[in-house]
């Protein structure tokens, strides 16, 4: 018979996935890495340099989502890192900060929060989460940036996703959804800045498997890795990212490591086709057994199909 409780003494997956998050989100939110992903995402900082991206335009210290804060409630001086209202479930923003952008005419304001999204088939499309969040984002301004009727002062948002495991035909791919003018019937024309005031990124990463693998989508992918030894993850981010292994920075990507989502989910792969060989049960009940959510089923049965070779990677 199988050992289901040896099983749960090695895999505490609530516990381990937290904190793993948690130093995935301290990761992403260190400015030298939020610089070089807005130089890559954000159309206003294209033409920047990514260390005054880091030292002159992200303003503040980036929010990670741990202290959440009821919008209708309570309002407080900066970035609220949860927005929630009485009619709405709670939205919990991983990263968020505020960003000056140099423009011709002087500057302005952005918003942006950045994702770090594990599961990229979570049961629905990533990309409208992305605009959910983003237009939570815009409304979330009223009583905060603009009152009454002062639309004008609307600024900005960007919402960016890091899907480190998308699948094959999304791998190594930083894609665009945004707002753009379609005349019709007659002349448009109407100012850029009127409605260009939400993006959403997706940047998916994949491994050195093709030309894509270069830039931020490269950068990321070892940062995130959990196949990467330590040591080579920082020499590749100082000698081809000019990225400095702060004594901060050098603790969470360990903590990271030590806490790979990537080794968990092997773990939990291994043993859900271990029951399913011993059982014969089917593999949504071979994760019910050991405690997998059913937000995970898709993602993990679309691994596991791919490890016992019933699909096409």
């Amino acid at each position: 018979m199988y050992n289901f409780n040896e099983l749960s003494s090695r895999i505490d997956s609530y516990d381990v996935r937290a904190r793993y998050d948690a130093a995935c989100k301290r990761l992403l939110a260190n400015r030298q890495i939020l610089a070089r992903i807005l130089k890559a995402c954000v159309s206003e900082f294209f033409d920047c340099d990514v260390g005054d991206i880091e030292e002159k335009y992200i303003e503040g210290t980036p929010e990670i989502s741990v202290i959440p804060v009821h919008q209708d409630v309570e309002f407080i001086e900066g970035m609220n890192t949860e927005d929630a209202s009485e009619s709405e479930g709670t939205v919990y923003y991983d990263i968020r900060f505020y960003a000056i952008s140099p423009v011709e005419g002087g500057l302005i304001r952005l918003i942006i929060n950045v994702e770090a999204q594990n599961s990229f088939n979570p049961g629905y499309p990533i990309v409208k989460r992305g605009i959910y969040y983003g237009s939570r984002m815009i409304s979330a301004q009223r009583g905060t940036v603009f009152d009454g009727q002062h639309y004008e002062k609307i600024e900005k948002v960007y919402s960016i996703w890091i899907c480190p495991d998308p699948p094959a035909k999304r791998r190594n791919s930083i894609c665009e959804y945004s707002f753009d003018e379609k005349v019709h019937v007659g002349s448009g024309g109407e100012s850029k800045a009127n409605y260009d005031l939400m993006t959403v990124m997706m940047v998916c990463l994949g491994g050195p498997d093709d030309e894509n693998y270069s830039g931020v989508i490269k950068m990321l992918d070892v940062l995130l890795s959990d196949r990467i030894e330590p040591g080579e993850k920082k020499k590749v981010l100082n000698d081809e990212f000019d990225i400095r292994m702060t004594s901060d920075l050098d603790e969470e990507a360990m903590d990271m490591c030590n806490l790979s989502q990537g080794v968990i989910d092997r773990a939990t792969i291994e043993h859900v086709i271990s029951i399913h060989k011993k059982t014969g049960k089917s593999l949504e009940e071979c994760m019910d057994l050991i405690g997998v959510s059913e937000e995970m089923y898709e993602m993990y049965t679309r691994k596991i199909e791919e490890k016992m070779g019933l699909q096409p990677v």
